[in-house]
């Protein structure tokens, strides 16, 4: 289940979003920009979608309630709902203008969320957390403005949904004042969700415990990234919510880590407009994204600062997005009609750097239309895109005692050429002394690393990436105990087409290359790659990471091996 939905011409689109501040009656202002009313005729067709998820049941506790894709009413679809509706029935542009339908679906979507909400104010994220004051402040960054809509619109017979809303609010509100989080951005979700709140019931308490979780401090490092590392889900949560925070308690002092953030992500964009994400520490860790859920952000900070770069970045977003992702946001755009100006000129974006980002673990390497991704503590340490064609992991392992995963600790610079190392040892254990032998025989009472060691096997796995022309240049070594099996993987994203391989039989997406070189061509695009080695067919070494659901070249030999690949 998600924290928020937007369910869009037919297909659900789904993410959790913070609010900004309403400007009284902006929503009905007629001189929107053509961009903007786009957005809103492309979110009327929502309702139709959201109203196939509505439940009618009339026997059923939670009747005017919307389920999750799993046919559970929950608060999540249901105040997702609630903003759409009140977003477009405010909305001139929209059909669903002063909708008195739609209002008495609004009424009885209010009236079930007060029957899912605790009496401690909280709500449920029915897929993981109960009680939870985390998720009723993401469900909070519904029900404000869907307040404020309802509050600022001309509606006949709204008092009784506006009734029903505050309640709701106004019991949350207890329950953010005093509850808990589990991860780093919960608490910038809380204070944006307790600033808008303030904006429209103030209350010293709310502010006192903002005030709380700033006393902890920013969790930015000097790379410019967040704790969570998190950039396509958190990352852009956390600079929404210091956002709201900046604005609804003049604090512009909040506003510098994110122009850190953005700025730092311009440098994680792949040079087809998606973003690295196969560093984070959360969910999102190596899926396929856009920077979609930055828009709002680069634009804010763009027009604010009169910053080109910032500027330029949205552009590229419109560029490399669909128009339903921006207009999931729509509700951003709608309540801050300083977001309609023109964005400044355009300053040129980075294209050609080779930039190490220590604190995350990650090199960045890129040259106009190739870029490259080196990654610390991660199985898969090399990522290269060349526009469409992708190859999203390089990994390698030796069946050496069940442990064989390479990975680095960390990244080292030497010269031109980035090191990656890593050493493990192989032991066998010897008896115990008399005196250290347990009476009873009992195994757990003599622990294995007690015993003296002995045929200590090593091996040494050293990864050297280097740029040529074109490309990069990875050289593998792995040395130490002899006859080990090695087993390299070269893993593309699915869709495309290999050639100069051979098919594995015994596994499906799994090929060996054996020749001088190989080519994975996708939309156009092509990244070659060579020469290959088979030595043997142990493509799945035991100890090894399982294979990835995509097609993968394996390169196989023995210890010692050394063996260079050419990509580009």
């Amino acid at each position: 289940m998600k924290r928020r939905i937007f369910i869009q011409n037919g297909a659900a689109a789904l993410s959790t979003l913070p609010f900004i501040s309403l400007e009284p009656f902006a929503v009905q202002v007629s001189n929107k920009p053509a961009w903007l009313v786009e957005w809103i005729k492309n979110y009327d067709g929502s309702i139709d979608n959201y109203r196939a998820l509505k439940v009618r049941d009339l026997s059923n506790p939670f009747v005017g309630g919307y389920m999750d894709e799993a046919d559970i009413p929950n608060p999540h679809t249901t105040s997702g709902f609630i903003i759409t509706a009140c977003m477009l029935m405010s909305c001139p542009e929209s059909s669903h203008f002063q909708s008195a339908e739609l209002l008495k679906e609004v009424e009885a979507a209010a009236a079930c969320m007060l029957k899912m909400q605790h009496s401690d104010g909280t709500i449920d994220l029915l897929s993981t957390n109960f009680h939870s004051t985390p998720d009723t402040a993401f469900v909070l960054e519904n029900i404000v403005p869907a307040y404020r809509y309802l509050k600022s619109s001309s509606l006949k017979s709204r008092e009784k949904s506006l009734e029903l809303i505050t309640k709701f609010l106004k019991n949350a509100g207890e329950a953010l004042i005093v509850g808990g989080i589990h991860t780093p951005n919960h608490r910038w979700v809380v204070s944006a969700a307790l600033t808008k709140l303030n904006e429209i019931f103030p209350d010293a308490r709310y502010v006192q415990r903002i005030e709380q979780w700033l006393a902890e401090h920013i969790d930015i490092d000097p790379d410019g990234q967040y704790n969570e590392k998190s950039t396509n889900t958190y990352s852009p949560i956390v600079n929404r919510s210091l956002i709201i925070m900046a604005k609804g308690l003049r604090k512009p002092e909040l506003l510098e880590p994110v122009r850190r953030n953005l700025v730092m992500t311009i440098y994680f964009i792949h040079s087809n407009g998606e973003v690295v994400t196969e560093a984070s520490n959360r969910q999102d860790k190596g899926i396929i994204a856009n920077m979609s859920r930055y828009y709002y952000c680069y634009r804010y900070m763009a027009l604010h600062d009169k910053d080109g770069l910032m500027a330029a970045m949205c552009r590229q977003i419109e560029q490399t997005s669909t128009k339903g992702q921006l207009a999931g946001y729509l509700d951003y755009f709608l309540e801050d009609p300083s977001l309609w100006d023109e964005l400044p000129a355009n300053k040129p974006l980075p294209t050609s750097y080779a930039k190490a980002f220590p604190y995350s673990g990650v090199v960045r390497i890129r040259r106009e239309n190739w870029d490259a991704t080196i990654l610390a503590k991660n199985a898969a340490w090399l990522t290269f895109h060349k526009g469409n064609s992708v190859l999203q992991a390089m990994r390698v392992a030796a069946s050496f005692f069940g442990k064989g995963q390479f990975q680095t600790e960390k990244i080292e610079q030497e010269g031109n050429t980035w090191v990656l190392k890593q050493t493990l040892d192989g032991p066998y254990f010897q008896p115990f002394t008399a005196d250290k032998i347990a009476p009873d025989g009992d195994w757990d009472k003599m622990p294995r690393n007690d015993r003296p060691q002995s045929e200590v096997q090593k091996l040494t796995s050293t990864v050297r990436i280097k740029e040529v022309v074109g490309g990069l240049e990875v050289q593998v070594e792995l040395t130490g105990t002899e006859g080990v099996p090695v087993s390299l993987e070269l893993i593309f994203r699915a869709g495309g087409e290999l050639s100069g391989v051979v098919p594995y039989a015994k596994r499906a997406n799994a090929y060996l290359l054996a020749g001088e070189e190989g080519t994975y061509t996708l939309n156009g695009d092509s990244i070659r790659f060579g020469k290959g080695r088979a030595e043997h067919k142990g493509v799945v070494l035991r100890g090894a990471l399982p294979p990835i659901e995509a097609p993968t070249v394996y390169l196989t030999g023995f210890t010692p091996f050394t063996h260079t690949l050419r990509l580009g």
